[in-house]
């Protein structure tokens, strides 16, 4: 996060409604309408402390009997009814440094092996966060430079509040005297060697103790500058005192609401437009929405496992409550993670964090809003209730799109930001547009899916399918398909009812630009009504090196061996920094784009595809389906755009922990609407793929902009390699079936788009079952045999 934000002009003196205003137009500046909150545990692991903070119910003595530090099984199993019920945090609390107050905690950490509080802690953050894959967050006291250095290898976040930098808190008869950890310097110190070590941190001030507005301004100034030195601060705190029995302030007077709001609002103008500022809502009761007018942008962790343990008496509101409260003051409700968005990049996150961190976060750095990923059956759902109106933002972004007009990169990344009414508005205005443009009709084709071999000398961090040349490793052995095998499946899917061939397969060290040509040409003479659609830009980029020609020429010379399209694959996200990540030594974005803009000059048509959901961000997303646009406008070559959402189980760079666990489902969603919206008058077909969405999945997105299901396959492979469950072929009365159920009408089409004959449709839905393949495994290479020409050598 940047350290310098916009702030506002700040007067003690001005009128709180003056305040307020001020402080909400500049929270909106930074935030829009997002309200944030976390969905978290608490895990208070010791309730010891060496303090003695007059207004505290935490800490507690040893009790006889009783361990004084939650055991590791009673840690884990918070954390496991946290993960059950869709948490994503884990914050841990605890009393300062007990051992050197309490001989029991001494003895319990020896007994345990442990020689500090703070070693037990490293050991119980990592085991939640690897048994569990909630992420910590700490709450750990006053703690040494050494210390924190080793909790960043375990957490997602720290945070010390400041609470007051007056001293005279610290004096006899002050709230902290007899408490060393709460002396200003000494939190002051760990504040700023947070920033440092790079630790994202939450601290904030607690009001109503004793202190002056005076000295709240102080301390909060002491929190700007500290960020604008590090840029760690991620979030600060106005929390309220609140009397409770049994301590030596039971009967101290608590700030009222007006002197809560004042000094949030003043905590906004201090901090800046950027600063994410919370109040607790626990502990304003019935009251709570109106802290949204003094300027927060956050509500905290909330919890539906376990109540606040510093504050036992004021419980959480439900989240429905929550959601109610927070749109009825014009804010969306979002889950976000201990660390905000800004925090989750290597520079802020130890290596060891990355795992967890990728497997909850969606792609905009907030928690996941659903459990589901591509490739498992997605459960019913009913779209949620929402109080809000649709925001000016989205509004104008759609009604450009519906104009026609060529949507700049920022208005597409707005589109993809849609939550809540703003989704379903996309979702309906792309809905509306498909009817426009296609009618009541769901196309599909009656196709195969021949991959020729699985051995490819690339090594994509995203995919299953392929295998290392003679490797048997890695989810099945490698094969290498014989020809007389291609040509057996190509009539066995005729037979069937197919009018298409997909043939593509992994980048084989030893196929040549002839291996591609004499397999077309196979094909062409073995079924001469086949529709040949085959080989991906990388494919035929490979094959032009290898023959020396020019791509214009070597594109020519598959149109003359009986090619007819062009899958648009291997495009995964058309931005050099995400494929210098997910596949390095792969095509470029613009060697990509000249491979398909050559094809169609040559008067090929080619299908577009983006792959999404992996370690990319909707601005990605944005210049991806730009790039596609435009290059749409000058050939008018593609005939469809085919989102692909990342399956992430079997996945290398998933099993690494380096990619997210595939799109949300909103944000599937919102790829199919968003790019109907975009390419308004320039690609009118939006297909959704049944392999990585399963029935309800492509249901929800044939009424959010889609209009077409793609093929019947006969047999998939490469999603199936990933990890997907939801078979290898859904036959033409199974598409027809699906198709009706949600009250459409279903076309059978051909590759092109056109209309397919009553024998051809009738012999896809009486179609027998499929034979048996086979996988023919590596043949070893004659003796003298020339590798160059070997492979398919008698084709055509």
């Amino acid at each position: 996060m940047e350290s310098a934000t916009k702030t506002g002009a700040f007067n003690a003196d001005m009128p709180l409604d003056a305040m307020m205003a001020a402080a909400c137009t500049l929270r909106d500046a930074g935030h829009g309408r997002v309200q944030t909150w976390s969905r978290k545990v608490f895990i208070p692991l010791t309730q010891l402390c060496r303090d003695r903070c007059h207004y505290c119910t935490f800490a507690q003595p040893p009790q006889p009997g009783e361990s004084p530090y939650m055991s590791r099984e009673d840690v884990l199993a918070v954390a496991r009814a946290g993960a059950a019920a869709g948490c994503t945090e884990a914050l841990f609390t605890l009393g300062d440094k007990p051992e050197l107050r309490y001989s029991a905690a001494r003895e319990a950490l020896a007994k345990m092996g442990y020689a500090s509080t703070i070693d037990y802690l490293i050991a119980m953050c990592a085991a939640v966060r690897d048994e569990t894959g909630l992420l910590p967050h700490v709450n750990a006291g006053v703690m040494s430079r050494e210390d924190m250095a080793r909790l960043r290898e375990v957490s997602a976040s720290q945070g010390l509040m400041l609470e007051s930098l007056s001293p005279r808190l610290c004096a006899k008869g002050g709230p902290h005297y007899r408490s060393p950890d709460k002396e200003p310097e000494a939190r002051l110190a760990m504040l700023r060697q947070a920033g440092e070590l790079r630790v994202p941190f939450t601290t904030g001030i607690l009001i109503g103790i004793g202190e002056t507005r005076a000295e709240r301004i102080e301390a909060l100034e002491a929190i700007a500058a500290a960020h604008r030195a590090h840029g760690h601060v991620q979030e600060v705190i106005v929390q309220n005192f609140r009397a409770k029995a049994r301590t030596p302030m039971a009967d101290a007077p608590e700030p009222d609401l007006d002197d809560l709001l004042w000094t949030i609002a003043a905590a906004r103008l201090i901090l800046g437009s950027d600063m994410n500022i919370q109040a607790p809502p626990n502990l304003s009761a019935a009251d709570f929405p109106r802290l949204i007018a003094a300027g927060i942008n956050d509500w905290g962790g909330v919890s539906p496992v376990t109540i606040d343990h510093v504050n036992p008496e004021a419980p959480w509101p439900e989240v429905t409550r929550l959601r109610a409260g927070t749109e009825q003051a014009g804010r969306s409700l979002v889950a976000r993670l201990p660390a905000y968005p800004a925090w989750l990049s290597a520079d802020w996150q130890a290596p060891a964090m990355r795992r967890a961190i990728m497997a909850a976060s969606d792609a905009l750095g907030y928690a996941r809003d659903d459990m589901w990923s591509p490739g498992v059956a997605l459960p019913k759902r009913a779209a949620a209730a929402s109080a809000l109106s649709v925001s000016p933002e989205i509004a104008d972004a759609v009604q450009s799109a519906l104009a026609g007009d060529a949507l700049d990169e920022e208005a597409i990344v707005t589109l993809f930001s849609a939550r809540d009414a703003d989704l379903e508005h996309v979702c309906a205005a792309a809905d509306t547009l498909r009817r426009e443009k296609k009618g009541e009709a769901i196309t599909y084709v009656v196709n195969r899916n021949i991959n020729y071999t699985n051995i490819c000398t690339f090594k994509c961090g995203f995919c299953a399918f392929s295998k290392g040349d003679m490797a048997e490793a890695l989810r099945g052995r490698p094969y290498d398909l014989s020809m007389d095998e291609v040509i057996r499946r190509t009539a066995e899917a005729w037979a069937r009812g197919a009018t298409e061939v997909c043939l593509q397969g992994g980048i084989h060290p030893h196929y040549t630009g002839e291996t591609y040509i004499n397999l077309a040409k196979a094909v062409r003479a073995a079924v001469p009504e086949m529709h040949i659609h085959a080989f991906s830009p990388l494919e035929v980029s490979q094959g032009a090196k290898a023959s020396n020609l020019s791509l214009e020429n070597y594109l020519r010379a598959l149109k003359e061996a009986g090619l007819d399209t062009l899958p648009g694959t291997a495009a995964e996200i058309l931005d050099d920094e995400v494929r210098d990540v997910i596949c390095p030594d792969k095509l470029t974005t613009d060697e990509w784009l000249e491979v398909i803009e050559t094809a169609h000059r040559v008067g090929f048509k080619t299908t577009a595809t983006i792959m999404f959901g992996h370690v990319e961000t909707p601005r990605h997303w944005a210049r991806h389906l730009i790039r596609i646009r435009d290059l749409q406008e000058r050939t008018g070559g593609f005939t469809e755009f085919v989102p692909l959402p990342f399956i992430h189980m079997e996945a290398p760079m998933a099993i690494k922990g380096q990619a997210r666990h595939g799109p949300t489902f909103r944000e599937v969603r919102l790829m199919h609407a968003v790019a109907r919206l975009v390419f308004n008058g320039r690609i009118d077909s939006i297909q959704t793929s049944w392999v990585k969405l399963g029935e309800e999945g492509v249901k929800a997105c044939l009424n959010s902009g889609a209009n077409d299901l793609g093929g019947t396959l006969m047999n998939e492979s490469i999603s199936r390699a990933a990890g997907a469950a939801h078979g290898q072929e859904m036959p033409p009365e199974a598409m027809e079936a699906l198709i009706r159920s949600i009250g459409r009408m279903p076309v059978q089409r051909s590759t092109a788009y056109g209309a397919v004959t009553q024998e051809t449709h009738q012999r896809g839905l009486n179609a027998e079952a499929l034979t048996p393949m086979i996988q023919t495994p590596p043949r070893k290479k004659r003796e003298g045999a020339n590798d160059k020409t070997e492979r398919f050598e008698h084709a055509g």
